[in-house]
Protein backbone atom coordinates (compact mmCIF):
# COMPACT_ATOMS: atom_id res chain seq x y z
CA UNK A 1 0.00 0.00 0.00
CA UNK A 2 2.44 2.66 0.64
CA UNK A 3 5.40 3.18 -1.88
CA UNK A 4 8.67 4.83 -1.57
CA UNK A 5 9.37 7.60 -3.48
CA UNK A 6 11.42 10.86 -3.22
CA UNK A 7 12.24 10.69 0.58
CA UNK A 8 8.82 9.28 1.84
CA UNK A 9 6.56 6.78 1.96
CA UNK A 10 3.96 7.35 0.48
CA UNK A 11 0.11 6.20 0.15
CA UNK A 12 -3.55 7.11 -1.16
CA UNK A 13 -6.32 5.60 0.88
CA UNK A 14 -9.97 5.04 -0.24
CA UNK A 15 -12.81 5.32 1.89
CA UNK A 16 -16.71 4.60 1.73
CA UNK A 17 -17.66 8.26 2.40
CA UNK A 18 -15.94 11.01 4.60
CA UNK A 19 -17.21 9.83 8.26
CA UNK A 20 -15.22 6.81 7.38
CA UNK A 21 -12.07 8.65 6.28
CA UNK A 22 -12.17 10.96 9.78
CA UNK A 23 -12.45 8.06 11.68
CA UNK A 24 -9.37 6.09 10.02
CA UNK A 25 -7.72 9.48 10.68
CA UNK A 26 -8.37 9.90 14.27
CA UNK A 27 -6.84 6.37 14.72
CA UNK A 28 -3.72 6.93 13.04
CA UNK A 29 -3.36 10.20 14.77
CA UNK A 30 -3.60 7.84 18.50
CA UNK A 31 -0.90 5.91 16.86
CA UNK A 32 1.24 8.67 15.83
CA UNK A 33 0.95 10.67 19.00
CA UNK A 34 2.06 7.57 20.82
CA UNK A 35 4.94 7.03 18.79
CA UNK A 36 5.66 10.63 18.35
CA UNK A 37 5.84 10.60 14.72
CA UNK A 38 3.45 12.61 12.55
CA UNK A 39 2.41 11.93 8.90
CA UNK A 40 2.17 15.25 6.43
CA UNK A 41 -1.53 13.94 5.25
CA UNK A 42 -4.15 15.58 3.95
CA UNK A 43 -8.20 14.21 3.27
CA UNK A 44 -10.43 15.64 0.68
CA UNK A 45 -14.11 13.16 0.58
CA UNK A 46 -13.41 9.68 0.76
CA UNK A 47 -9.44 9.82 0.33
CA UNK A 48 -6.63 10.44 2.61
CA UNK A 49 -3.08 10.80 1.10
CA UNK A 50 -0.53 9.94 3.76
CA UNK A 51 3.44 10.56 3.40
CA UNK A 52 5.83 9.38 5.81
CA UNK A 53 9.78 10.46 6.28
CA UNK A 54 11.49 11.41 9.64
CA UNK A 55 12.21 15.56 9.64
CA UNK A 56 14.96 15.05 12.55
CA UNK A 57 16.83 12.47 10.26
CA UNK A 58 16.66 15.08 7.26
CA UNK A 59 13.50 14.27 5.70
CA UNK A 60 14.32 10.43 4.84
CA UNK A 61 12.64 7.39 5.52
CA UNK A 62 13.67 5.38 8.67
CA UNK A 63 12.66 2.96 10.71
CA UNK A 64 10.02 4.77 12.31
CA UNK A 65 8.63 5.76 9.00
CA UNK A 66 7.66 1.71 8.58
CA UNK A 67 6.90 1.27 11.68
CA UNK A 68 3.79 3.65 11.96
CA UNK A 69 3.57 2.60 7.91
CA UNK A 70 2.55 -0.71 9.18
CA UNK A 71 0.56 0.52 11.78
CA UNK A 72 -1.29 2.19 9.35
CA UNK A 73 -2.25 -0.66 7.19
CA UNK A 74 -2.95 -2.29 9.84
CA UNK A 75 -6.01 0.03 10.77
CA UNK A 76 -6.68 0.11 6.90
CA UNK A 77 -7.77 -3.23 6.93
CA UNK A 78 -10.25 -2.66 9.31
CA UNK A 79 -12.43 -0.60 6.82
CA UNK A 80 -12.34 -2.17 3.73
CA UNK A 81 -15.34 -3.78 2.80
Amino acid sequence: MFIEKDDKLQAELKFKDFQEAFAFMTEVAICAERANHHPWWSNVYNTVEIHLNTHDAGNVVTQKDHDLAQEIEGLYQKYQH
